[in-house]
């Protein structure tokens, strides 16, 4: 799964902080507008009583009280008003009778606002047609031109009656709701304004650069070029860059070290490898000395070998290890007794026998070493003395069963011995050697 890059990041970040802001604000201001409007609507009701009050009691003092409801319908077609209601107290109804028709009787919501001298405004917004009904008392003062004590025989702050006014919501909510919008629309236009400008700044000031620093640094690993810091613009890519110039040093230090090291290994293996070397052919000379072969016998072998491995088509760490471990083939002569090993004549079948186990001993000697020169001769000492067709000691042994370093050395043994005089007998020619040889392929070879 791929991972999000760090612009992708932030910016998801930053939209979800956004939007959340943006709707607590949408929230916030829907509250205090829904509370504005409502008090600018409450305040509106009043002064329509206000002016209500003011007519009725003018129309009293001018004796045509028969005529407000002309007034009524008039504050009501002025201001849009749903609906106005004038609603006695029954100290005016005392005083003056019963009233038109079209007053309303007193109810328990008007009965709440005579007995606590308040107006009381009941808000019905979560319909098709969002109304406010306001009921608002008329008491009797006798301050200012409309002296109400004048006309009623009351005490002072006694409720006359109380005005109910419905008023129509359904402007305001729309209003309110155009005023969201716009701030809404306003919110997405500067969050998609914030969210360009940090995707902007993110990729100029963290992605780029991050990307070029990586770039650097990589060149500077493999071209030993420190990272220029003066090339960037923040504090902390440059802090960044410096220490990627102090990590680099460090690291061509090591390197350095590493690397003498190395070479210090290098030619100490090489040394071991080499002291091995002339140690397996000292003591593969040593053995040739005892058993008293023909002059340089381990030698010619070794280099018979060389050229046959090379011929074979052998790697050269193959051809290498078969040259080294070649001199070990008959090491295991050690391990024979003068008396058979030293022997002129022919050697009884008892003697041929014990004369047999020579391959056995050469690997027991050479087996346990870990050392791939010795691991070779060990297969050599073991082996050389087997036949392609299974008739050869000690295994009996054939075919690719017999180790290519086994087969070759075979050859090379064979050869030398045929090529060499010994004291029971005269060296061949080339032209024998090699009809022999052709002979005994698919058979000995």
């Amino acid at each position: 799964m791929t991972k999000p890059s760090i612009r992708t990041i932030t910016v998801r970040n930053l939209i979800t902080f956004l939007l959340a802001a943006a709707l607590i604000l949408l929230v916030i201001f829907g509250i205090n507008f829904r509370f504005i409007a409502h008090k600018i609507i409450n305040n509106k009701a009043i002064a329509i009583s206000e002016v209500i009050k003011a007519g009725l009691t003018s129309h009293m003092k001018a004796g045509i009280m028969d005529k407000r409801d002309y007034f009524l319908e008039e504050i009501r077609s002025l201001y849009e008003v749903n609906q106005v209601t004038i609603i006695r107290s029954a100290h005016v109804t005392k005083q003056f009778g019963q009233g038109h028709k079209i007053e309303k009787e007193v109810d328990p919501i008007t009965r709440s606002v005579f007995d606590s001298s308040e107006p009381m405004f009941i808000l019905h917004e979560f319909s098709l047609t969002p109304t406010v009904k306001a009921v608002i008392p008329y008491i009797a003062s006798s301050d200012g031109t409309l002296n109400c004590m004048s006309c009623h025989h009351v005490d002072e702050g006694a409720v006359l009656g109380a005005v109910e006014i419905k008023l129509n919501l359904k402007e305001y909510q729309e209003i309110g709701a155009i005023v969201l919008l716009v701030i809404a629309s306003l919110s997405i236009v500067f969050i998609i304004l914030i969210i360009v400008n940090t995707s902007r700044i993110i990729r100029i000031h963290v992605k780029e650069p991050l990307e070029s620093l990586v770039g650097k640094a990589r060149n500077a690993y493999e071209e030993h070029h420190p990272v220029n810091p003066d090339t960037y613009k923040s504090r902390e890519f440059e802090n960044v860059a410096k220490e990627i110039n102090l990590f680099q040093g460090e690291i061509s230090a090591s390197q350095d070290l590493l690397r003498q090291k190395n070479i210090e290994l290098s030619d100490l293996n090489h040394e071991i490898e080499d002291t091995l070397k002339e140690t397996v052919f000292t003591m593969g000379t040593i053995e040739e000395q005892r058993s008293k072969e023909t002059k340089n016998h381990t030698k010619r072998v070794t280099q018979y070998s060389r050229l046959l491995a090379t011929m074979a088509g052998l790697s050269e760490r193959e051809i290498d290890l078969i040259t080294a471990a070649a001199p070990l083939h008959d090491i295991g002569k050690l391990g024979i007794s003068d008396d058979i090993l030293l022997k002129p004549g022919r050697l009884t079948r008892e003697e041929q026998r014990l004369m047999k186990n020579h391959p056995f001993i050469g690997h027991a000697m050479l087996v346990h070493s870990e050392r791939d020169i010795l691991k070779a001769a060990a297969i050599i000492a073991f082996q050389h003395h087997e036949k392609w067709d299974g008739t050869g000691y000690p295994l009996g042994l054939k075919g690719y069963e017999i180790h290519i370093f086994g087969r070759i050395v075979a050859l090379a043994d064979v050869f030398d011995a045929l090529i060499s005089s010994r004291s029971y007998k005269k060296s061949w020619n080339i032209k024998e050697i090699f009809q022999a040889m052709k002979k005994e392929s698919g058979r000995h070879f």
